[in-house]
């Protein structure tokens, strides 16, 4: 579905990705990990069309997609949550709600409907629906990122950092939901992640970050076991 062909990314004069290449396909959950500064975050905006890559192409669904605007992007479903959350934090978690499903023509009737999917997900959110999201704590206000990009019905999911300022408990519960969402919406979902052993844990591929390289790829089940991974990023 996705594809990412050598593409180089440059902010100013500074090079920030170097020759990087990686797919998601089928209903694959494909993990991005490394340290601080390795770039993950820029990947992320490129092929969401903030940024445009010098060289090589980014192809969704067999289009290449590399110099589209973001809001066309999003209007083919292919939904970012930001690290760090964005939610918008002077408007209750239903207007949040309301905001993720903008570029859908719904019904009052449809758009209930797709909430309440989304609160079978989240039903935290539900209890809190007229809360003002600002007022939410850290992880909640991941969930309503999380359930706001599902708002639109996404065909597929980019998450930034989902465990980022989170305690262990919420961590564990938010890895539960990810997987969950794989599962029941059979979409591929490419998450960015410090917490590479978790992200490891629930994906089928791993491509591993290092100053704008890809330095390793391969099977999320081979890879949390090479000494160099453990090492590095796994604490062995």
């Amino acid at each position: 579905m996705l594809k990412v062909n050598n593409i180089d990314v440059y902010y100013g004069k500074v090079q920030a990705l170097f020759n990087v290449s990686f797919e998601a396909s089928g209903n694959d959950i494909v993990s991005i990990i490394g340290a601080n500064g390795a770039g993950k975050t820029t990947l992320m905006k490129t092929i969401m069309g903030i940024n445009t890559p010098a060289r090589g192409t980014i192809e969704y669904e067999g289009r290449t997609i590399s110099k589209w605007s973001t809001h066309r992007i999003v209007r083919e479903k292919i939904v970012y949550v930001p690290e760090g959350r964005e939610v918008f934090s002077a408007l209750s978690v239903e207007e949040n709600l309301e905001m993720g499903a903008y570029t859908l023509t719904l019904s009052k009737s449809q758009l209930a409907e797709r909430m309440e999917k989304v609160y079978d997900i989240f039903p935290r959110l539900k209890e809190r629906q007229k809360q003002l999201a600002g007022s939410l704590s850290g992880g909640e206000q991941q969930m309503l990122a999380i359930a706001r990009g599902l708002m639109c019905e996404p065909k597929l999911l980019l998450l930034d950092e989902p465990s980022l300022g989170l305690a262990p408990v919420i961590v564990d519960d938010m890895f539960d939901i990810i997987v969950r969402i794989n599962k029941e919406s059979k979409i591929p979902i490419v998450i960015v992640e410090q917490n590479a052993f978790m992200a490891m844990s629930i994906s089928k591929r791993t491509y591993v970050l290092e100053v704008g390289h890809v330095a390793m790829q391969g099977e999320s089940s081979a890879l949390i076991n090479d000494p160099t991974i453990k090492k590095a990023y796994l604490g062995g």
